[in-house]
This record gives structure tokens, sequence and C-alpha cells, in this order.
């Protein structure tokens, strides 16, 4: 049984900021660039930008939603799993997963343990990247997404979340870039 206690981390400003439901915007056109973004690499402790990977390599920005490192979307939860099982697929195929969430460095370094993560956990607590790709928010949390690009950076793919279809499987993810 959960505690009070066990939900103090929860209700916090980014709760409060992203409580009121803003629906996912289909704002980018497929074949075009997307916007650059800095953000720290938990996972690897360092700093990554978008930008240092077009003309080099397709990557996968996967935008997903935990509340804290104790609470995860139960939609979210097995897709992150998922990715991270299948991580060396993608890399065998020249791809690079960014995976980005809204929770601060110290919450996120926790997830990055307790998931085993083998890819790039970005952290976006101020949720600006999260607003930039327009991907929506409720209930406190942004929605998740995905966006394929191609090596020069352009769009392939996106999926936006709707309770029908949460996220795309890894098969679809993978299909993209082929």
């Amino acid at each position: 049984m959960l505690t009070a206690t066990e939900f103090s981390d929860l209700f916090n400003e980014r709760f409060f900021r992203n409580f009121l439901p803003i629906p996912a915007l289909d704002k980018f056109r497929l074949g075009v660039g997307t916007p650059d973004f800095q953000l720290p690499d938990i996972t690897n402790n360092k700093t990554l930008k978008l930008s240092d990977y077009r003309g080099k390599q397709p990557v996968l920005l996967a935008f997903t939603r935990i509340f804290t490192e104790k609470h995860y979307c139960p939609f979210c939860y097995p897709h992150i799993k998922a990715v991270n099982e299948n991580y060396e697929e993608f890399t065998k195929q020249g791809i690079e997963i960014l995976l980005i969430t809204s929770t601060d460095q110290q919450q996120s370094q926790k997830v990055v343990s307790d998931l085993g993560l083998k890819m790039p956990l970005l952290s976006d607590p101020s949720c600006r990247v999260f607003r930039t790709y327009q991907v929506g928010q409720s209930l406190g949390a942004p929605l998740p997404a995905q966006f394929a690009l191609d090596k020069n950076g352009r769009l392939l793919y996106r999926h936006l979340f709707s309770f029908f279809d949460h996220n795309a499987s890894v098969e679809t993810l993978l299909a993209q870039f082929n």
C-alpha cells in the first residue's frame, strides 16, 4: 500500500505547470529539419546537442512520460523497457536513440540506474524541448512522442500520443529508418 510520503516528489512545480491538458500538435512536416536543442545526458554524464548528430547518423527522439523516479506512466514504462532492450538493434543500424524525460537530473540518475538504461537519457525538467516539439501535456507531465530523423536531421516519421495508440512499437520505429 502506498503512503502519502511516497507521493511527496510527485506534486511539485513541474506537475502543476503541466497539469492542464494541452493537445499534441502535428507541427512538423516530413522531410523538413526539426529544431536543435541541448540537454544534459544523464546516462553518459555529458551535454548533448541534437545538431551534433546532423550529417553523421539518424536519430530517434523518444519523448517519454516519467512523473518521478518512482512514478512511471503505465503506457511509457513498457515502451522504455522495450526500446532499452532493443537498443543494440538500433545501434547496429547506426541509429542513436535520445530518450527525453521531464524528470530533473537527480531523479533521472535514479531512473538510469533502476532501469539499467543503455541509451542516453536527456533531462528536460523545464519541459522547454517538450514544448518546442509540441508533444502536449496532461495531468502533471508532458505526453510521450517519437520522432525519427534521418542523418541530416530531417523528419522521417512522427508518432504523437493518443489514448488509442500510446507509443510507436519498436518494430514500427525501426522500419522508419529503412
